[in-house]
């Protein structure tokens, strides 16, 4: 099967990402969302992103100027018709089952589904879908344009031929594909749980400092600490994750949730793109 034609469904912050990632490597993009601002948004990121991308000669004003050309940014879910699908619209199952199946409704009966869920099961999702041999994982990371790694997560019922089909796309759009089975977390997401939650548990308790916690990981290495690599990450998403793995592996007292994170998600202090999170930014 040959890609010609990549549709991204949700123009978040991932979303905008990854189909600028589509695009810049030469694709024809399709960026579905419903709601117009955030579409209006994506599209102003995406042009801004490539603006730097020129700033630092890493790309020509042609190179950008082709790469917005090839994406068409629509709030109309007949406008999907691609060969594959990446959705990274909210993170709820049924959402998701709801989009895909819509979809398969009018697109050609070869298509591929994609989920860039972080932590969801994918085999719940395929298993509800009409043609569950053609749903994989496909895991990119935030910023979606930086990351390298892709999580490919296959499920009992991924065709051997779709899971090559998409470590080959992912290659093509300059990534390092990973393939993993599903399971709760993936790779990193699973890894990466004692991380924040260690970390904050630190604090929970009183004994340091958010900051000083992450002067300390950053002092023996770590690119980022765990507060300000949250705030990078948004802490509603960090928070739905660390409570999606902890329910799926049967709630084990190591992983449970924090209740700092709970309070910053309730108080819609996600981190950069709200302004405040354990760090404020202007």
């Amino acid at each position: 099967m040959t890609i010609n034609t990549i549709c991204v469904c949700g123009a978040g912050t991932m979303g905008s990402g990854i189909a600028q990632v589509a695009a810049q490597s030469g694709f024809t993009t399709v960026l579905y969302e419903l709601n117009e601002g955030v579409l209006g948004k994506a599209r102003l990121s995406i042009e801004k992103n490539l603006s730097i991308l020129v700033e630092k000669g890493k790309v020509t004003v042609a190179d950008k100027e082709n790469t917005l050309q090839r994406i068409r940014f629509t709030n109309k879910i007949e406008d999907c018709r691609a060969d594959i699908f990446i959705e990274a619209i909210i993170e709820r199952p049924e959402a998701k089952v709801d989009l895909f199946n819509q979809l398969i409704s009018f697109n050609h009966n070869d298509c591929i589904f994609a989920s860039n869920t972080s932590s969801l099961s994918i085999s719940a999702i395929a298993e509800k879908i009409k043609t569950p041999d053609r749903v994989i994982g496909m895991h990119f990371f935030n910023p979606a344009p930086l990351m390298k790694l892709i999580e490919i997560v296959k499920t009992e019922y991924t065709s051997p031929g779709i899971a090559q089909v998409v470590i080959d796309l992912a290659k093509k759009m300059n990534k390092v594909p990973v393939v993993c089975s599903d399971s709760p977390g993936f790779i990193v997401n699973r890894v990466a749980r004692p991380y924040y939650i260690e970390s904050l548990r630190l604090v929970e308790e009183g004994f340091i400092e958010l900051a000083q916690l992450d002067t300390l990981m950053e002092a023996s290495g770590f690119k980022m600490g765990p507060f300000k690599l949250m705030d990078l990450i948004g802490n509603d998403v960090n928070y739905a994750v660390s409570c999606s793995v902890y329910d799926q592996l049967k709630q084990p007292e190591r992983l449970k949730p924090s209740f700092i994170q709970k309070e910053k998600v309730n108080n819609g202090e996600f981190g950069k793109k709200s302004g405040k999170g354990y760090y404020k930014y202007s």
